[in-house]
């Protein structure tokens, strides 16, 4: 049955402008945007070209910002320039970081100047911080006002901010000294002062904190927002709960790409040619070739071994396969865990040993439901080496697979680029000596 991205795309084709209107007059702007994710870069700009003024300003607000950059690097320059200045200086600022500048650059210079300073006072923060990802309006009420008087603030600065439901609280030198609710207020005596109402923040975010770190702290918290702050304690912005989720998403679109041997997609899969996905997925499988010559290299040295004892080659894809299997899940649940914080790097002794006492339990598991058909199909010698193999072989592969990331981290490197097929391939190549070594050790062969 054809979706509606394929009835879209094929009005495209025909060209039938005026069945393409009627049906993008119909169709409400939520369904409309997940479609403009899901068409390619052309056919999603012409179909928001096709978009009456106030229409298209909906659906703007809607789409993901790589759909936005793509429009904004396909309108003409007035048009691109008109989206721009509709956008959140931090949704202004995510774009400038992957637009090109020739693109942002000009479009930048055409933003009213308060808006302007706002957007450049947020990308002078670095890229994986939270500054980079706040944003500056908040209103701030301050220790000593009256609710009265703190809600009339917010009646006229509301308009100019992302949030009025979690209100930072400060003094007079603009430090963070509590949070008030909009609620508190709104029900509060009129007469009480801000002092008495408010309580201490469940969570503020310095501005330099990663972007990461932050957005979880957000989400655990269950909060609407938190206020952010720089080095003095003072209030610069807000972090609020629909950019801690993006965040979240990102990072968990980056890992689990990444976990795989992949560069994350920038757009929806459908949205992405058959070129970008070869190219996103190319260089990790030419690396992991090259790792796999280590498997080779070992085959080559024990080459004596096998033509003495064939029976034992009818083994290795299972040895290996085994352990790559094991190794992969092992740093895939580090990975997890340790992304939403259950693990950190000072627990890396007690992480590998858990890990190795799985891995003993599931090799000896293994070999007990393995021998007996390794010993009918091969004789009890073979299934020996077999079954010792694979119990040596899953701890081998779980100290590895969990060792790796959390030593990755420590060292400063992004654990889920310590993917699973790398481990995967050098658990692979381990493995086998281990069999090889077994082997000559079980059966007296040199």
């Amino acid at each position: 049955m054809p979706t509606e991205v394929d009835e879209l795309t094929d009005l495209l084709r025909q060209n039938d402008t005026d069945a393409l209107s009627a049906r993008l007059s119909e169709a409400p702007a939520r369904p409309l945007a997940r479609v403009l994710r899901q068409l390619g870069r052309h056919d999603a700009l012409a179909v928001f070209e096709s978009f009456p003024v106030e229409r298209a300003d909906e659906l703007f607000h809607l789409l993901d910002g790589e759909v936005r950059g793509d429009l904004l690097s396909g309108l003409p320059p007035a048009l691109a320039a008109r989206y721009f200045a509709l956008l959140d200086p931090d949704d202004r600022a995510w774009l400038c970081q992957r637009l090109p500048t020739d693109i942002w650059s000009p479009l930048l210079e055409q933003l009213p100047p308060d808006s302007r300073e706002a957007t450049l006072r947020l990308m002078a923060y670095p890229a994986d911080t939270t500054g980079r990802a706040m944003s500056p309006h908040v209103i701030g009420v301050d220790v000593d006002q009256l609710a009265g008087g703190a809600l009339e603030q917010v009646r006229q600065a509301s308009s100019r901010t992302e949030t009025v439901y979690m209100l930072p609280v400060i003094d007079g030198d603009d430090v963070v000294v509590g949070v008030v609710s909009l609620r508190r207020l709104v029900t509060s005596d009129p007469e009480a002062t801000v002092a008495q109402l408010m309580k201490a923040p469940a969570v503020v975010v310095r501005a330099e904190q990663n972007q990461e770190e932050a957005a979880r702290a957000v989400r655990e918290a269950q909060l609407i927002a938190a206020p952010v702050v720089d080095e003095a304690g003072r209030l610069v912005g807000v972090l609020t709960v629909d950019d801690a989720m993006r965040i979240l998403a990102e990072v968990d679109d980056e890992d689990a790409a990444r976990g795989t041997g992949s560069t994350p997609l920038r757009r929806s899969y459908l949205a992405t040619s058959v070129l970008e996905l070869m190219r996103s997925r190319i260089g990790w499988l030419l690396i992991l070739i090259v790792a796999a010559t280590l498997t080779v290299n070992v085959l080559d040295y024990f080459e004596d071994t096998l033509a003495q004892v064939v029976t034992l080659a009818l083994f290795v894809p299972l040895l290996i396969g085994t352990g790559g299997n094991a190794g992969s899940q092992s740093a895939t649940m580090v990975v997890r865990a340790m992304a939403v914080g259950d693990i950190r790097t000072q627990d890396l002794g007690r992480v590998v040993r858990r890990e190795v006492a799985t891995g003993l339990l599931l090799g000896l598991t293994l070999a007990t439901f393995g021998l007996l058909p390794a010993a009918l199909f091969a004789g009890w010698p073979i299934a020996l080496v077999v079954g010792l193999s694979l119990v040596t072989i899953c701890v081998l592969a779980t100290g590895v697979g969990s060792s790796i990331p959390l030593l990755a981290r420590r060292f400063g490197f992004d654990p889920a680029v310590v993917s699973a097929p790398f481990i995967s391939t050098v658990v692979d190549a381990t493995g086998l000596i281990v069999y090889f070594v077994t082997a000559r050790l079980v059966l007296g062969i040199g």
